[in-house]
């Protein structure tokens, strides 16, 4: 961010707004030409982009549909919830036992108990793109729609939270190549086809990543426009410098720029109210230390290291506000991506269902249901559409240690809140035991088009096609969205 501080007013420093920034921009050779002509600016001037956000909270890991959002009550023991059952506001919906605030808010959530993502390996390509055949995440299409910045803000429409951006110096280790953070940022951020300009931008923590952007200049000596160009120059030099510019793709060079412009302030939490801060906090439930290197749940039997809690934080309240304000700030799609959700309870990397429902159950309540209260409070629940979800399902019968569960594609939980949609509803249903859809299943191309027609308007491309690109009007048009959602 640009500060010109004014000496005459020592008490009251000012500051110029945004218009005489981007003038100032000008100067400084921090403009992006081709920004505009990247918009597609015949959907926002056609309205044809509703200026909607989506909040994708990515449980990756394959989160337990038994103990999430469709447990099992007269069934077997080991096919019932490790962690209880809770009646939610629903009548004859019932959620898992670490989810008391989730039941309480549940007429404004709807759950999909027939989805499935049918694949059941660590793969996160079917979800995450709705298995488009571009390859591209469904944030990058949806950039593609509205363009990979938005207009006004200068904010990156495609924008990817994990810890370290809540917690700059966090030093996390080294889980399996499955959850770290370079597969998150091929995988999750992946614009596929689409190429670079589309690509999600993750804040990663290091602090050369955004670096200083306060550039304090006095007011009286602003009009040296060779001061400020010099300013500017030291800034670009140290980023060289660092070496992270050199490895930029195109939509990170350009987010340099808007970062530049202050858009920093988004990605900052000391803006906001501590006691919104306080309300969303979930620090206080675990500590994360003991499941890292050293820590007390590392080991099991003394042996084997539980290697997949090394990227497990207690920081995903502080990541749900700062979705929040990305989408205040005008992001369209911000992937939330923290721990791993493979409860397997085999001795191998990871720990079983117990354990992984008392901490990330527990902390995925605590954080969405402060998510929902805030955005209520705010009047946004019909402007961002949250959905949380994962790549798989566990087997609904637990076989390992510590009630651990293996991989299972047949079932995957679903829950979606606000965009506008009908919420107050459990949407199919499940066979007996929680195994594969027992009623109109859905999977990954029904999430992407519900995705696509909240946040454009179809009955307007179907008029004017010409309004997006050809391939997202297709996308669009023939798509199928979850029904009972609209």
């Amino acid at each position: 961010m640009l500060t010109i501080t004014d000496r005459r007013f020592a008490h009251s420093p000012s500051s110029f707004g945004r218009r005489d920034f981007l003038r100032i921009g000008s100067l400084g050779g921090l403009t992006m030409p081709g920004l505009r002509a990247a918009q597609s600016q015949a959907a926002l001037e056609n309205n044809v982009f509703k200026n909607k956000s989506i909040v994708f909270l990515f449980l990756q890991g394959g989160p337990p549909q038994i103990e999430t959002f469709d447990p099992k009550i007269d069934v077997p023991s080991d096919n019932r919830s490790c962690t209880g059952e809770i009646r939610t506001k629903l009548p004859g919906v019932w959620f898992g036992g670490t989810l008391p605030k989730l039941a309480q808010r549940a007429d404004r959530l709807a759950v999909v108990r027939s989805f499935a993502t049918n694949d059941g390996s660590h793969n996160p390509i079917p979800i995450l793109t709705g298995r488009h055949p571009s390859g591209a995440a469904m944030s990058a299409l949806c950039a593609r729609a509205a363009g990979p910045f938005h207009p006004r803000t200068g904010l990156p429409m495609n924008t990817v939270i994990v810890p370290e951006a809540v917690k700059p110096d966090l030093k996390l280790g080294t889980p399996t190549a499955t959850f770290g953070l370079p597969r998150i940022e091929t995988s999750v951020a992946s614009a596929g086809s689409l190429g670079n300009p589309y690509k999600g931008f993750i804040r990663n923590g290091k602090p050369e990543q955004l670096g200083n952007f306060d550039l304090n200049l006095p007011r009286d000596r602003f009009v040296d426009r060779y001061q400020l160009l010099g300013k500017l120059d030291d800034l670009k030099r140290n980023l060289d410098r660092s070496g992270e510019v050199n490895g930029m793709s195109q939509i990170e060079r350009q987010t340099y720029d808007l970062l530049l412009r202050g858009v920093a302030d988004a990605f900052d939490l000391s803006k906001e109210d501590p006691k919104t801060i306080a309300k969303y906090d979930t620090s206080h439930l675990f500590n994360m230390a003991d499941y890292h290197k050293g820590g007390k749940y590392f080991l099991f039997n003394g042996k084997k290291k539980l290697v997949d809690q090394e990227r497990w934080t207690n920081l995903l309240g502080k990541e749900m506000l700062l979705a929040r304000r990305l989408c205040e700030a005008g992001c369209g799609f911000v992937t939330v991506v923290d721990s791993s959700w493979d409860f397997h309870g085999n001795g191998a990397n990871n720990p079983g269902t117990l354990v992984g429902m008392n901490t990330l159950g527990s902390q995925m309540d605590h954080a969405v249901a402060a998510f929902l209260d805030d955005v209520e409070q705010r009047g946004l629940s019909d402007q961002i559409l949250l959905i949380v979800t994962g790549e798989m399902g566990r087997s609904p019968i637990k076989k390992n240690k510590d009630a651990g569960t293996d991989h299972h594609g047949d079932l995957t939980p679903l829950l979606l809140a606000g965009g506008g949609l009908n919420m107050g509803q459990a949407i199919g249903k499940s066979d007996r035991t929680g195994s594969r859809p027992d009623s109109d299943p859905y999977g990954p191309e029904n999430l992407l088009s519900t995705v696509m027609h909240t946040m454009f308007d179809a009955d307007k491309l179907r008029v004017s096609p010409e309004l997006l690109p050809p391939e997202i009007t297709k996308l669009i048009l023939d798509g199928q969205p979850i029904k009972e959602l609209f």
